[in-house]
């Protein structure tokens, strides 16, 4: 019925089914495993502009817009943001460490006390703080 509404030969399909895959075609398979093997290093981090500069670095030649065609191609998307930011309406609470200096912070000596605030630092695995 394909063959009918397309206006082709039976045979000229079955032919075309049987021929082997483009040069192309076959690059662009070689392409994405390599594409997949940085992106699976990198985290599953990276897109597809940090991919591309990972395939010059590794003497690869070919465009920016083909790395991102195959990506899309494959599913393949880069981690955007770190999620919900833990605040008054979610998240658990701060770990609050004891006050040892009691506002005391006039120090004879330097290096004897030190003090800081770490809560907005942000890591992959989400935000410090301790």
């Amino acid at each position: 019925m394909l063959c009918r509404v397309m206006r082709v030969h039976p045979s000229g399909y079955y032919a075309w089914l049987k021929q082997p895959h483009s040069r192309r075609h076959k690059e662009n398979q070689r392409l994405t495993g390599i594409i997949k093997q940085f992106w699976l290093e990198s985290g599953c981090v990276y897109g597809y502009r940090k991919v591309y500069h990972d395939l010059m670095d590794h003497g690869e030649s070919c465009g920016v817009n083909r790395v991102g065609r195959l990506m899309q191609k494959e599913s393949i998307k880069a981690q955007v943001g770190y999620g919900r930011r833990p605040g008054p309406k979610g998240g658990k609470p701060s770990v609050v460490a004891p006050n040892q200096l009691q506002r005391q912070f006039d120090q004879q000596e330097p290096n004897q006390v030190w003090v800081t605030d770490i809560t907005y630092i942000r890591t992959h695995e989400g935000w410090l703080t301790r």
